[in-house]
């Protein structure tokens, strides 16, 4: 099978698109439930701190596999034909089959985008154990980003996962000659270690100086894991990337009267950017920075 991928990379790439639409449909679940789920853990040991009663638990459950979808103004189910990533939502025009209530946007863009990026990381790796690797990076990347973005909260339940994966895949698997991922084990433990410290420090100094929080200890777990997996030479790129872009664009959303100068903008979708063009592009563009300079 990896022969007959490897003599035909337009089957690796439509391969890894229907795969990539297929997880993005559940990672669309992941991201709204997952932040529930834990609100209504940390509810209950806030309750059990104070001495309260214990809640008494839900009617019905509710995890990443129940209760079924369904549309959140109707409360209908949704069937699994309706449920079909990226064709339903154009099947029924984005909108409920049974109370047509617009269904947004962002839940095809989010499986298109999982699809895009589980492609490339095929095409770029081809049918390689770093494929693999990317891919598995690339869908943990996407649903902490879409988190992040909407409850500024990097779940540990998806970083600590992320960077266990990154120091058990570096003794397990080797990388393909050129290939970014998996790292070999001594710059996978560097890597965490340093990831997580630097933007430790980081942290306290700033909050030292100012008094205020400039990010969140899910930042460091996630800039740890990114360092498990490729790496403690990717972690300078992939800071000084993710500060760049992130002051960028909070300038501009600041200038144009979409963003309030009080209100703190998330730090880990720069940063998963950061790591998933590092681990893409990273040595290249090592190799490239250091040539610059005759080295």
């Amino acid at each position: 099978m990896l022969q007959l991928l490897a003599q035909s990379p337009a089957l690796l790439v439509g391969l890894a698109l229907l795969l990539g639409l297929v997880v993005g449909s559940f990672l669309n679940v992941v991201i709204y439930r997952l932040p529930i789920m834990l609100e209504r853990q940390w509810r209950q040991q806030c309750a059990e701190l104070d001495g309260a009663a214990p809640a008494a638990p839900a009617a019905e459950r509710f995890d990443l596999i129940a209760p079924r979808s369904a549309c959140p103004a109707c409360k209908a189910p949704i069937h699994a034909w309706q449920n079909v990533p990226l064709v339903s939502w154009l099947a029924l025009r984005g909108r409920c089959a049974k109370c047509g209530t617009p269904i947004s946007i962002r839940y095809p863009l989010i499986e298109m985008l999982t699809a895009a990026l589980t492609a490339l990381v095929a095409w770029h790796y081809g049918p390689t154990s770093s494929a693999a690797a990317g891919i598995i990076i690339s869908w943990f990347l996407v649903a902490l980003t879409f988190i992040d973005l909407d409850h500024q909260l990097l779940p540990d339940s998806l970083t600590l996962p992320l960077l266990w994966l990154g120091l058990v895949a570096s003794t397990v698997w080797h990388a393909a000659p050129g290939a970014a991922v998996p790292v070999a084990p001594a710059a996978a433990v560097l890597g965490a270690a340093c990831g997580y410290l630097s933007l430790w420090s980081v942290y306290h100094v700033f909050r030292r100086l100012t008094g205020k929080e400039g990010m969140g200890y899910g930042d460091f777990k996630l800039l740890g894991a990114l360092g498990a997996w490729l790496g403690w030479q990717m972690l300078l790129p992939m800071i000084l990337a993710a500060a760049a872009v992130g002051a960028l664009i909070g300038v501009v959303l600041i200038v144009s009267g979409r963003h309030g100068r009080a209100v703190p903008i998330p730090f880990g979708p720069f940063l998963a950017a950061a790591g998933w063009l590092a681990m893409m592009w990273g040595p290249q563009w090592v190799h490239l920075y250091f040539g610059l300079y005759g080295h």
